[in-house]
């Protein structure tokens, strides 16, 4: 509860700050997703910065589709956003190489998708280091008992499953095929 209390319900929140500094409603909890992606639309907006709010307003777009999508029976919680905003920025890393491929005529949409590539990852938690992910992928080989170079998706799906969002799976795959050949 706000230090100004019901004593002064008109102070709080308002620009003087005479009060208190917290807009009316706010709490300690930290912001979610959504929250704070709708107070970066509402500054951008404000600011004129159509880049930052055409980013997002993409992950918003993504976000309703896999919400609406049949057959969807999740949460709407950070979790499903942090879905929708890894899969974003894979898609948007894929599309990056292909504009890079495409030559010259790719070269003027870089700008735009280096930054929402960047802008995601401010909401997504940063993985591991490789050498993390070496010890991972050296325990999971060593717990499952694998020696044989054919069981590879085993291994991989065993360390995506249970370390999902932490690690990056190209450089899993690339340490699973070194360790097990």
């Amino acid at each position: 509860m706000c230090p100004c209390g019901p004593i002064f319900p008109l102070a709080h929140g308002t620009r003087s700050g005479a009060f208190c500094d917290k807009p009316r409603g706010m709490s300690d909890q930290p912001l979610t997703i959504e929250a704070k992606l709708s107070q970066i639309l509402k500054d951008a907006m404000r600011s004129k910065d159509s880049q930052t709010a055409d980013s997002v307003r993409m992950l918003k777009t993504k976000h309703m589709e896999r919400r609406t999508a049949a057959g969807f029976k999740g949460e709407l919680d950070d979790s499903l956003w942090l879905e929708v905003i890894t899969a974003y920025q894979k898609q948007l890393k894929k599309t990056r190489d292909e504009f890079v491929a495409a030559g010259d005529r790719g070269q003027e949409a870089l700008p735009q998708i280096d930054f929402e590539i960047g802008f995601c990852a401010q909401f997504l938690p940063s993985l591991a280091s490789e050498a993390e992910t070496r010890a991972i992928v050296s325990e999971t080989i060593a717990r499952l008992g694998v020696t044989d170079g054919k069981q590879q998706g085993r291994v991989m799906g065993e360390i995506m499953k249970s370390h999902k969002g932490k690690v990056d799976s190209a450089i899993v795959k690339q340490l699973v095929a070194e360790l097990l050949p």
